[in-house]
């Protein structure tokens, strides 16, 4: 038998059933931990999603806001199981991002390994620099100015 002593493990417990993490309360979603960063013309955001199986995530994208929603399922046991110790979290996981104009959300990729789920969102062509050309008055020839 797994024997434990921790001083703060009721506490742990009533904080998850209040913020929705404990198992037997899936209405309400639970915080998803994420990093998110640009990485030369795609913005890059990795979520952790430990534990969660690939079929039960959802991703969508309504105007310029992506939604993120996992859900980690109790794993299948038999009634003779007996359990000692339960601390890991169940339920839905959401999460919402608000997108920019300067984001192409119609090519977002996503991938999911090692319980880690990475979007990469491509810079929209509009909001990379481009070289403007300027015309100038009695000068037949044009130069190039970076904008």
């Amino acid at each position: 038998m797994l024997m434990r002593t921790d001083p703060f493990r009721e506490l742990d417990r009533i904080a998850q059933q209040t913020l929705g993490t404990a198992a037997g309360t899936w209405s309400r979603p639970a915080a998803m931990p994420m990093d998110a960063y640009r990485h030369g013309d795609e913005f890059v955001v990795e979520f952790d999603l430990p534990g969660v199986e690939p079929s039960a995530i959802e991703l969508s994208v309504e105007r310029n806001v992506l939604t993120v929603k996992a859900e980690r399922r109790p794993t299948l046991r038999d009634d003779s199981v007996e359990m000692q110790v339960s601390e890991r979290s169940l339920g839905v996981y959401s999460r919402q991002l608000f997108l920019g104009d300067t984001l192409d959300t119609e090519h977002i990729q996503a991938d999911y390994q090692s319980g880690v789920l990475t979007l990469r969102i491509p810079v929209a062509e509009r909001a990379k620099p481009r070289t403007i050309s300027i015309s100038v008055e009695n000068d037949p020839g044009r130069r190039e100015v970076d904008a």
